[in-house]
């Protein structure tokens, strides 16, 4: 008698080999930013800037959703200034700068999670210029001071930030604690500023504004001299 054929169960092996190698996985992560995208400019985000919450979500719930929708946004790179002007609109500067700092936290671990799964084992050995590499030294062997200088400075897009530490080999704890308290002077600087849009010649407002604007101006700084500091290595 002949031995059954292995050929179905060959086939089957290396289908689960593509299916699951690195490449693969990058193609759906891709595949979800862009389904996300799309669905994020149909929602169209900006409209929370309006104060236009359905009637239904008030109290815990409309901060709890808000918090959800907020990090599912800044995964498909919905700018966080934005969001963190529509919390101070809608909820004020205190619950605002909460619930926006929530949902800074989670769309941080949700992004740091797809970007780890789905795209670190096909990106990492791309990283081969020599500015990458040192950066990809820097987030790996000083995680936690780099995560929140990085943080502190507004300007750096938030999405992709979180994706590029995710290639590195940061661990999860100091990535989300300092995420968490990096975020904090920006995020409420935002957030009281959308409280206090109606009257923008308030002192709070013109305060939250000037420290918005002087923080930029330091991350302006900071990106030079790393861009430089980078290059001679």
């Amino acid at each position: 008698m002949l031995p059954p054929a292995a050929a179905p169960a060959g086939l089957t092996a290396r289908c689960t080999r593509v299916l699951f190698s690195p490449w693969a996985r990058l193609g759906l992560l891709l595949t979800l930013l862009a389904c996300g995208a799309a669905m994020t400019l149909w929602w169209q985000p900006q409209h929370l800037l309006t104060d236009a919450r359905p009637a239904q979500l008030t109290g815990p719930t409309a901060l709890v959703v808000f918090a959800l929708a907020y990090a599912a946004c800044t995964t498909v790179f919905v700018p966080r200034p934005v969001l963190n002007l529509a919390a101070g609109a809608l909820f004020g500067s205190q619950a605002g700068t909460a619930t926006a700092l929530a949902g800074t936290v989670l769309g941080a671990g949700l992004t740091f999670g797809l970007g780890r799964l789905l795209g670190q084992d096909a990106l990492r050995p791309l990283l081969r210029a020599r500015w990458l590499t040192a950066a990809d030294r820097q987030l790996s062997e000083h995680g936690f001071r780099s995560m929140v200088v990085i943080r502190l400075l507004p300007g750096l897009p938030f999405c992709a930030m979180n994706y590029c530490a995710a290639v590195s080999r940061m661990g999860w704890v100091p990535y989300l604690v300092a995420t968490a308290l990096g975020s904090i002077p920006n995020t409420a600087a935002y957030a009281v500023a959308g409280a206090r849009a109606s009257t923008p010649t308030s002192p709070v407002f013109l305060l939250a504004m000037g420290f918005i604007a002087v923080s930029a101006l330091g991350a302006l700084v900071v990106a030079w001299c790393k861009r430089k500091a980078l290059r001679g290595r």
